[in-house]
C-alpha cells in the first residue's frame, strides 16, 4: 500500500472544501488502500501539503522538499512569532534588515530584497509592487490567524512562475467556518538589553480575531487586527569601507580624510573628491589627496520606533458543499527600516491588498489588486548626503577645506593634525544630530522627492493579478467521461500587471509617445501550466511532468519544463527526484529605475532605460583602478620642472590601459535548472522518526545584478563619443569628466552551486517532540567568473536542534530551539566582506487552562542576547524577551 493519507485521516485535519479537491479517484483510491486501523495520529502520516504540486498530497509524497510548520509545532515554537519560527526549518536561511522586516530564502543567493523567493498567503503574493518583493510579514496573517505553513526551498517556476525560482513559503489562514470565535493576544517585551547605545526598550504586540457563521454551512466572516510597537535594531558598523583612499601620503585610520564608515552616510565614493593640497610649506610639496564630505552616523538620521497596524476582513460564502467563495481585504500601515542597495527609513507606508478566490473540487482562481503607497519614507544616504550639501555646497566646503588645510601646513602643523584641522573649519556651522535645526532639515529633505537635492521615496504603485487552475481529470470524471482513475491531468493560466505612478525621481513612463510623467508605467506578464501525471506498478511509482510558459511584454515566450518522479516501494518510505527549470523576468525596480542618488544615475536594464549607456560607458572599478594609479605616480613625482597639472596629465597617458570598456549589456531573463533527489520515511514500528534527506545541484545563468559603469564626458555635460584613448582618459580623471551610471545587467558567468539537508523528528514518549537538522550550501564558481554574480551570501553549514512538549507537567509545556550557521562571505552593493558565525538559543515556557481558554508563553529569541549581524551592513540583533498572554473564546454553532 503506497497511499497513506486515508479519507478519515484528511478530515480531522482539513475544511470540507479542501478535501473535496481530491478528485474522486484520489479518494476511492485512498479508501482502498487504507488500513484497518485509521486511529493513527502520528504527525508523519497524517500531513498534506498543497504547495509542492498545486494539488493536496501526502505529506511523505510530496515529489520536491517540503518544509511544513503545522498548527502543533507553531504552538510549540519559541519564536517570538509563527513567522520566525520559519528560520527553524531546515534549508531555510532568514537575514534580518529590521525587527518588522525580515527575508526568507533557500538554497542560495539571499540579498535584502529577495526577488528570487516568493512569499505567499492562502496562495496569494503578499508582495509591495515596486519593490518586487515582501516587506517582511507586514500584510500577512497574525499568529492567531495562521493555520499552518509551507516551504518549498527550491525553485518553483514551472508551477508558480514569477519569482518563484528559489522557492515559495505559503501560510495558509484559518477558515472562519472551522474555527468561529473570538481570540484575544497580547505580548509584551523587552529588547536592547545590554545595548549602551540605546538602553532597554520595551515592545508590545496587540491581535484580536473574531470569526463568526452567520448562516450555518453558507456564510460565515472573520476580523484581524493586529499593532505592534517596538524599537528597531540599530546597524552601526565603522568599519572603514575605502582605508586606503589616502595610503600612497600615510594617512591612514583616523587620519584618512576619505573615511566611509559602513552605516554613515554622506561619505560614500560619489561623495569624495581629489584635493591639490601642501604636504609641507614648501610651496612646491602639492600633493593629491582624496577627501570625503563628513557625512552622518545612521542614527543621527532615523527614527527607529517601529511601529505596524495591520487588519484584514473575509467574508466566505458556500452556495454548494464542497464550494467556497471568499473574499478578503487587507491593510498595513508602518514605520520600520528597509534595505535594498542603500537603507531606507519606512514612514507612514501603506499596503492595501483585494482578493477574491473560488475554490471547487474542479476550479480553483483567485484574483486580487494589490496598492502600495511609500508615504513619507527616505533614503538614509541622500539624507546624509543631502544634509551637508544643504548646510554648504561641494565647491564652497572644498574651498574652505583646503584654505584650511594649506594654512594649517604652512604654521607648521603635520598633515594629519592639517586634516582635522580642515575638516573643522569647513565644517563649521554644519548642523548637528539633536538640535531644533538639524530636525527642521531633516523633516525638509524627506519631503523632497529629487535625490540630488533631497532624500524622499514617493512610489506609487499597484499590481493586478489573475489566475485559475482547473482538475482536468476531475471535470472529466465528474461529467460522465471515461478518465482513468491512476491519472491526474491540471491546467493553469494567470496574468500579472504592474502599474507605477511617475514620480519623476524613481520611476519615468520611457515608453516612446507616453508623457514620462503624466502617464502611468505598465509592465505586464502572462503565463500558464499544463501538468499530467500518472501512476505505475501497483502505484509503488508516480511520474508527472509539467511544462510552463511564461511571456513578458519585453521579453519572447519562455518556457519551463519539470519533471518529477515518487517510488514508494513501503507506504512509510519513499524517493524522490526531480528535474526543472526556471526564469526569472526583470523586476519593476531592475527594468525600470530612474533614480539620481549621490550624483550616480542608477537606471534600469531593459533598453528602453538605458539605450546608448552600455555601449559607451567604462567600469567603475576600471575606473578607480586607474584614478588610484594617476594618484600614485603623480605623488610620486619629484620632478621641480612640472606643474602639479602635468604631472597628472603624464601619469594620465601612463595608465589608460587600465580602463575597461563596459562588456555588460542589456536585462535578459534569469535562468536556472535544477536537479534535486530525496528520501523522505516515516521510521521505527510505530512511524515516530520522521526522516527527511535532500540534494540538490543547481547551474544558474545570467544572473541580475548591477555594475557600475561610468560615460566619458565634456565639462559642459555632453558624452565623448570619441574612440581615442587619450582623450577618453583625460575626461574620466576628474570629477566633471564623468557621466556615473548603476546599471541593472546580467552577469556573464554560468554559475553551479549545490548542497543538500537532513532533518529528523521524532516523537517521544509522553509527548515530547525532539528535531534536529542540518544544511549544507556551497556555491561552485566557474573559471569564467567575471565578479558580477550576485552575491551567495549563504553560510556553508547551518544546523538547528529542537526540543518541545506541549504538556510536560500539569498544563505547562517548554520548546527549545539552538541554531547555529557558519561564517560566510556578504557580498552586497553596500559592503562585502565576513559574517562571523554566530549561534542563537530560543527558549519559551508556557501554561494552558483550557477551561478558561487562557494560553500563556514566556519566552525569548536569542536568550543569552549575543549580538550578531546576520549580514554585512545590517543590524546587530540582541535578545528579544516577551511574555504573551491567548484568550480564545469559541462561538456556539448556529
Amino acid at each position: 500500500m503506497t497511499r497513506i493519507t486515508t479519507p478519515a485521516l484528511l478530515r480531522s485535519r482539513l475544511p470540507a472544501v479542501s478535501l473535496a479537491l481530491l478528485s474522486s479517484a484520489q479518494l476511492a483510491h485512498a479508501q482502498a488502500a487504507a488500513p484497518a486501523d485509521t486511529t493513527r495520529k502520528k504527525l508523519s502520516l497524517e500531513e498534506v501539503v498543497v504547495s509542492a504540486s498545486r494539488v493536496e498530497e501526502s505529506f511523505l509524497q510530496s515529489p520536491v522538499t517540503v518544509e511544513k510548520l503545522s498548527a502543533r509545532a507553531l504552538r510549540l515554537t519559541p519564536a517570538p512569532s509563527f513567522f520566525d519560527a520559519v528560520e527553524h526549518l531546515k534549508g531555510v536561511q532568514v537575514i534580518t534588515p529590521s525587527l518588522g522586516f525580515k527575508v526568507i530564502n533557500a538554497r542560495g543567493f539571499v540579498n535584502t530584497t529577495n526577488v528570487r523567493f516568493a512569499q505567499l498567503v492562502d496562495g496569494i503574493d503578499n508582495q509591495a509592487p515596486h519593490i518586487g518583493g515582501p516587506i517582511g510579514n507586514v500584510l500577512g496573517p497574525s499568529d492567531l490567524d495562521i493555520e499552518e505553513v509551507e516551504v518549498v526551498p527550491g525553485t518553483a517556476s514551472a508551477l508558480y512562475g514569477l519569482n518563484a525560482i528559489n522557492g515559495l513559503a505559503n501560510f495558509s489562514t484559518r477558515n472562519p467556518f472551522r474555527s468561529a470565535g473570538l481570540s484575544v493576544q497580547q505580548k509584551v517585551g523587552i529588547n536592547h538589553l545590554g545595548d549602551a547605545a540605546t538602553g532597554a526598550r520595551a515592545y508590545s504586540e496587540t491581535s484580536l480575531r473574531y470569526a463568526r457563521v452567520l448562516v450555518a454551512d453558507k456564510l460565515a466572516v472573520k476580523v484581524n487586527g493586529t499593532l505592534l510597537r517596538g524599537y528597531d535594531w540599530v546597524a552601526h558598523d565603522p568599519t572603514d569601507l575605502n582605508p586606503a583612499g589616502n595610503a600612497s601620503v600615510g594617512l591612514l585610520g583616523a587620519d584618512n580624510p576619505a573615511r566611509d564608515p559602513v552605516n554613515s552616510y554622506g561619505n560614500e565614493s560619489s561623495d569624495r573628491s581629489n584635493f591639490a593640497l601642501l604636504s609641507s610649506p614648501n610651496p612646491q610639496s602639492t600633493k593629491t589627496y582624496q577627501v570625503a564630505r563628513t557625512g552622518y552616523d545612521e542614527q543621527a538620521l532615523v527614527d527607529y520606533t517601529l511601529r505596524t497596524l495591520k487588519a484584514d476582513a473575509a467574508l466566505h460564502y458556500r452556495p454548494k458543499p464542497a464550494t467556497e467563495l471568499s473574499y478578503t481585504y487587507r491593510v498595513a500601515g508602518f514605520d520600520n527600516v528597509y534595505q535594498r542597495s542603500n537603507r531606507f527609513r519606512l514612514q507612514g507606508y501603506v499596503l492595501q491588498q483585494h482578493a477574491v478566490q473560488l475554490l471547487t473540487p474542479v476550479v480553483q482562481a483567485r484574483a486580487y489588486f494589490t496598492q502600495e503607497n511609500t508615504g513619507r519614507s527616505y533614503n538614509l544616504r541622500s539624507m546624509g548626503e543631502n544634509l551637508d550639501r544643504n548646510f554648504k555646497p561641494d565647491d564652497q566646503w572644498k574651498r574652505d577645506f583646503t584654505a584650511a588645510w594649506n594654512a594649517a601646513v604652512r604654521a607648521g602643523q603635520p598633515v594629519a593634525q592639517a586634516q582635522a584641522v580642515a575638516r573643522a573649519a569647513a565644517d563649521a556651522g554644519r548642523y548637528q544630530p539633536g538640535t531644533a535645526l538639524f530636525g527642521q532639515k531633516l523633516g525638509e529633505l524627506q519631503d523632497i522627492n529629487n535625490w540630488d537635492v533631497g532624500a524622499a521615496l514617493r512610489v506609487r504603485a499597484a499590481l493586478a493579478h489573475a489566475e485559475a487552475q482547473v482538475n482536468l481529470a476531475e471535470a472529466l470524471r465528474r461529467g460522465g467521461r471515461p478518465f482513468p482513475a491512476r491519472l491526474d491531468l491540471l491546467a493553469g493560466a494567470d496574468h500579472r500587471t504592474y502599474v507605477v505612478v511617475p514620480d519623476g525621481n524613481y520611476f519615468i513612463n520611457p515608453n516612446p509617445g507616453k508623457d514620462p510623467l503624466a502617464d502611468n508605467l505598465t509592465y505586464s506578464k502572462t503565463g500558464g501550466f499544463v501538468q499530467a501525471g500518472g501512476r505505475l506498478l501497483a502505484d509503488k511509482l508516480r511520474l508527472t511532468a509539467t511544462l510552463r510558459a511564461d511571456k513578458n511584454n519585453y521579453f519572447d515566450v519562455k518556457f519551463n519544463p519539470r519533471c518529477t518522479a515518487v517510488f514508494s516501494p513501503t507506504q512509510r518510505q519513499n524517493f524522490r527526484l526531480s528535474y526543472q527549470t526556471g526564469y526569472r523576468f526583470p523586476s519593476l525596480f531592475e527594468g525600470f529605475s530612474n533614480v539620481n542618488s549621490g550624483q550616480v544615475k542608477r537606471i534600469g536594464g531593459l533598453r528602453v532605460m538605458s539605450d546608448g549607456v552600455f555601449e559607451n560607458s567604462y567600469l567603475r572599478s576600471s575606473i578607480d583602478a586607474f584614478t588610484k594609479a594617476v594618484t600614485d605616480a603623480a605623488n610620486a613625482n619629484t620632478s621641480t620642472t612640472l606643474t602639479p597639472a602635468q604631472k597628472t596629465q603624464l601619469a594620465v597617458e601612463q595608465h589608460k590601459n587600465l580602463l575597461v570598456k563596459n562588456p555588460y549589456t542589456y536585462l535578459r531573463p534569469e535562468h536556472i535548472r535544477s536537479l534535486e533527489l530525496g528520501y523522505k520515511a516515516a521510521l521505527g514500528p510505530s512511524g515516530r522518526l520522521l526522516a527527511d534527506v535532500d540534494f540538490y545541484y543547481n547551474a544558474y545563468r545570467d544572473f541580475i545584478a548591477q555594475v557600475e559603469a561610468y560615460v566619458p564626458q565634456t565639462s559642459g555635460g555632453e558624452p565623448i563619443a570619441s574612440t581615442d584613448l587619450s582623450t577618453v582618459a583625460t575626461a574620466l580623471s576628474t570629477r566633471a569628466g564623468q557621466a556615473r551610471y548603476r546599471l541593472w545587467t546580467n552577469s556573464q558567468t554560468q554559475v553551479y552551486n549545490y548542497g543538500g539537508s537532513l532533518g529528523l523528528r521524532y516523537e517521544l514518549p509522553g509527548g515530547y517532540l525532539a528535531g534536529a537538522n542540518t544544511t549544507y550550501t556551497r556555491l561552485d564558481r566557474t573559471a569564467t567568473s567575471d565578479g558580477l554574480e550576485d552575491g551567495f551570501n549563504t553560510p556553508r553549514w547551518a544546523y538547528n536542534l529542537s526540543l518541545a512538549n506541549e504538556n510536560a507537567y500539569r498544563n505547562f509545556g517548554f520548546g527549545l530551539n539552538y541554531r547555529w550557521q557558519q561564517g560566510y562571505y556578504s557580498q552586497t552593493f553596500l559592503v562585502n566582506g565576513e559574517v562571523a558565525a554566530y549561534y542563537t538559543l530560543d527558549a519559551q515556557l508556557s501554561y494552558a487552562a483550557p477551561a478558561a481558554g487562557l494560553r500563556f508563553k514566556l519566552g525569548a529569541s536569542n536568550v543569552l542576547n549575543q549580538y550578531y549581524v546576520s549580514y554585512l551592513g545590517g543590524p546587530s540583533v540582541g535578545g528579544l524577551y516577551y511574555l504573551s498572554m491567548t484568550y480564545a473564546l469559541p462561538h456556539a454553532a448556529n
